[in-house]
């Protein structure tokens, strides 16, 4: 078996065994199919209510809060989303009650998935809707 098959077998079967943990993993892979990463899974009613709001606009086109800002592309520069080509990705202003400027909670979208960030792309979990 190869080393590449060994890894996504571990990988499954990490899964598996991780199935009863509160945050289901998603693994990702680079484009020779190793694992790369690990993104903790939430259903759309555990992020806070503003997250739940912005979804909601994105998923009815708008109107953002910050028009210039919002729907602009997110670059993945830290590389802790799964590699897409640029453009894949774009990025929406979560509000944070109390701060006047943007804060720093984003929603993420890709091709046909969002992304929810607390803390300005330090960390990320996978919005299950």
């Amino acid at each position: 078996m190869s080393f590449t098959k060994v890894l996504i077998t571990t990988a499954l079967a990490i899964a598996v065994g991780c199935s009863s943990w509160a945050l289901p993993l998603s693994f990702t892979a680079d484009a020779r199919g190793v694992v790369v990463r690990s993104i903790p899974v939430v259903s759309i009613d555990q992020l806070p209510t503003e997250a739940q709001r912005t979804i909601k606009l994105i998923n009815q086109g708008g109107p953002f809060p910050y028009p210039r800002k919002d729907g602009t592309v997110f670059g993945n520069f830290e590389r802790r989303l799964p590699a897409a080509p640029r453009g894949t990705y774009r990025e929406y202003t979560v509000p944070t009650p109390g701060i006047s400027s943007r804060g720093a909670r984003r929603i993420i979208t890709g091709s046909s998935v969002k992304y929810y960030t607390p803390d300005h792309y330090q960390s990320f979990q996978q919005v299950r809707e």
